[in-house]
């Protein structure tokens, strides 16, 4: 018989276990259950052809001779659009598109650009093989291939990847999960800041901190996309261009497709984000002494970040985290150590008032969260001092660090909560209690 506070968590490929010396584990919160898409190909093409917010499909929309520019992720996500585009290439080519025609731009964002073995994986290896001298990495500095497409209300002078910008059509896709600041993934977000200028995207991100206040604006909100500054200022900058259609999937815990939406590029993605929300948004009655908190395939701790952000949701402010992330490729680059050199919050925050960048953005959070967390990583010593968080060289270590820390604050018997996919699963709470 296993102890009620014997638990199982990924570390990497591994499965670790362990045991929580005492205390209470409160729950699991975690992606809920969905099936994976019975029929997948037929999902697929039936959710292409019915589209959301249009009248006609993107197979009807589209005429011969056209150029389409179809937007795919990079590779910092897992969205099984591999598995999307052979319905939805192929539905072009039917309806008369030219393969010459078609061209495929990676949302890359601020992040580097995907290695061959990476684009063979977005694209899958058919549409690769097919199409692998039609696609091209956005490069949010090279000016020469960015052009001007109108500044949004708030001030945002909106650039765009000129492959993209000057098709007849553009096409966008991705996976919707919820995201920290921009409220959700996919939708708009693919294109800002996915195929957006440097300085467009600076802009946006911007609008993060309040406009008088030393501080994150209340408004920007995870799960949120109306009255947050971001999201509506991504919506308005995006459509400053022409998205025609969007094909966005929903995985589930398995980083199977759970549910496919397209059609007009707001009304399907909001249909995707409450499904989303049903799957990913966690409802929890308190927020707890320690979480532990599991990463296991982010690649580096910029992308790492959003497992911190989530687990900080559910703990109380001089709580403990938890956070096991092997992040093989390190920290995520030195734009992100610039800023935490910084040093402390409100360095970084003036540095965001002349400069605004979305690595920025993430070492303000950071330095917010770190200092009350043991992670269990491969990053050197340096870069887990940057983050100011503490080492630990196992699990088990870890929760013996944190149950002391823990004691001495006169919780001898903490509650925690025990969060597997930690970079997918929002906790919202209901109640803050002990806050």
């Amino acid at each position: 018989m296993t102890s009620p506070l014997q638990f199982d968590i990924s570390y990497g490929s591994k499965k670790l276990t362990a045991i929580l010396p005492s205390g209470e584990i409160l729950g699991t919160p975690d992606v809920r259950e969905a099936t994976a898409l019975e029929d997948r190909d037929l999902a697929i093409r039936e959710a292409i052809e019915n589209p959301i917010g249009l009248d006609k499909n993107i197979f009807q929309i589209v005429r011969p001779g056209e150029t389409v520019a179809i937007v795919v992720p990079d590779s910092f996500r897992t969205t099984r659009i591999e598995q999307v585009l052979p319905v939805l290439v192929d539905g072009l080519l039917a309806a008369g598109i030219a393969a010459k025609d078609l061209v495929f731009v990676y949302a890359t964002g601020t992040h580097r650009g995907p290695t061959p073995d990476e684009e063979r994986r977005i694209l899958g290896s058919d549409i690769y093989e097919r199409f692998k001298d039609r696609a091209f990495t956005h490069d949010p500095r090279d000016e020469e291939n960015l052009v001007y497409a109108g500044t949004t209300s708030r001030g945002t002078r909106v650039h765009i990847n000129r492959r993209v910008h000057e098709a007849d059509r553009i096409i966008a896709t991705g996976a919707v999960v919820l995201h920290y600041f921009g409220g959700f993934g996919g939708g708009r977000k693919s294109i800002v800041p996915g195929v957006a200028s440097i300085s467009t995207i600076a802009s946006n991100h911007s609008m993060n901190l309040h406009p008088t206040e030393d501080e994150i604006d209340p408004a920007v909100r995870i799960g949120g996309l109306d009255g947050n500054p971001v999201a509506e200022d991504m919506l308005e900058a995006t459509r400053l261009t022409h998205v025609d259609y969007i094909v966005n999937t929903v995985l589930n815990r398995n980083s199977e497709i759970a549910a496919v939406y397209a059609g007009e590029l707001d009304s399907a993605h909001r249909a995707a984000t409450e499904f989303a929300s049903g799957l990913f948004a966690v409802d929890i009655d308190q927020v707890a002494d320690l979480v532990i908190a599991s990463s296991p395939s982010t690649q580096n701790f910029v992308q790492t970040h959003k497992a911190l952000f989530n687990a900080y949701q559910a703990v109380k402010p001089d709580g403990r985290i938890i956070l096991l992330a092997p992040c093989p490729e390190g920290i995520g680059g030195e734009q992100f150590a610039k800023w935490l050199r910084l040093g402390s919050r409100e360095a970084i925050i003036a540095g965001l008032r002349k400069e605004s960048e979305i690595n920025g953005q993430t070492a303000l959070s950071t330095i917010q969260k770190a200092p009350i967390t043991y992670i269990v990583t491969e990053m050197s010593d340096d870069e887990i001092a940057m983050l100011g968080a503490k080492r630990a060289v196992s699990l088990d270590d870890a929760i013996a660090r944190a149950m002391t820390d823990l004691a001495a604050n006169g919780r001898k018997e903490p509650t925690c909560y025990i969060m597997p996919s930690a970079a997918y699963t929002v906790p919202f709470p209901k109640l803050m209690v002990g806050v």
